[in-house]
């Protein structure tokens, strides 16, 4: 195989990649503006038809999509902030600290990743429900938290093992304390890395689904997920409006990481170079 057409294939492939990752939200915006009586038609409506937009319309009148979706937020971004809080002090301890335990304390982070949430939500409604943080978003997002925090430690530690140790030890002698090197010295120096770890804890907190359904239990703390969710029904479900808030609710997460997108490439490349 020469190179122009070693090339060619490596395009095809690239294109065909794109195609398959970008064809469902095609087909979610299509069907969200697809007439009723070309929804089931033989011949599948390819592209969009402009003058069904009401159903959008329709959807925020008389759906508590609005409400879903500031719930979602309330969870993503307090999972983001509390995960990465939580998360600095520990990574840096991974990285920089000599200790007995340190290989099993590793493991456990780990382990946690080796269960599913199914397996742990009753244990953990029975754990809030002793502490009142059942029917909240405030337990959501502590839920939630508990699952990203090992994750973004091991991330943040990688990170950290890169940061030269010159750099503290010269700050060190300067009469900074291991607090004051964290923040001034280590968190700005990884931040990139930082932005990553943000990006993960945000989509979790946003997709979640099985915490959301269970530890909550009012309507008008529903998640964009469990409403979305709730719109399934054993005779009929209303696939427009479906659609329509499928695509709502896809927006902001786009539109979040197109904001974090640079930080983000920034942050993986790095993290090539230091491994």
């Amino acid at each position: 195989m020469n190179r122009s057409t070693s090339h060619a294939v490596r395009i095809v492939l690239i294109l065909g990649l794109l195609g398959a990752s970008v064809f469902p939200i095609y087909w979610m915006i299509v069907t969200s503006l697809t007439s009723s009586a070309n929804l089931f038609a033989d011949t599948p409506q390819m592209l969009p038809d402009p003058s069904q937009a009401f159903n959008y319309a329709d959807t925020f009148r008389n759906t508590g999509v609005l409400t879903w979706l500031t719930n979602s937020a309330i969870v993503a971004v307090g999972t983001m902030v509390l995960s990465i809080l939580l998360a600095i002090l520990p990574a840096y301890a991974l990285s920089r600290f000599r200790f007995r335990g340190k290989g099993g304390v590793g493991f456990l982070l780990f382990a946690t990743q080796m269960l599913p949430e199914a397996m742990l939500v009753v244990p953990l409604y029975a754990i809030f429900a002793n502490l009142s943080l059942l029917d909240s978003l405030g337990g959501l997002i502590l839920a939630n938290t508990a699952f990203t925090v090992p994750v973004i430690t091991w991330i943040l530690k990688g990170a950290i093992d890169g940061v030269p140790l010159e750099v503290e030890e010269a700050a060190r002698v300067d009469g900074c304390s291991r607090l004051d090197i964290v923040l001034s010295i280590v968190v700005p120096v990884v931040a990139p890395t930082l932005a990553a770890a943000s990006v993960i804890a945000f989509f979790h907190g946003w997709n979640e689904y099985v915490f959301a359904r269970t530890l909550v239990s009012s309507q008008e703390l529903r998640t964009a997920s469990v409403g979305l969710a709730s719109f399934i029904g054993e005779l009929s479900t209303p696939i427009h409006t479906v659609m329509a808030i499928g695509v709502i609710y896809t927006l902001p997460a786009v539109l979040f990481y197109l904001m974090v997108q640079r930080y983000v490439v920034a942050g993986m490349t790095a993290g090539s170079v230091k491994g």
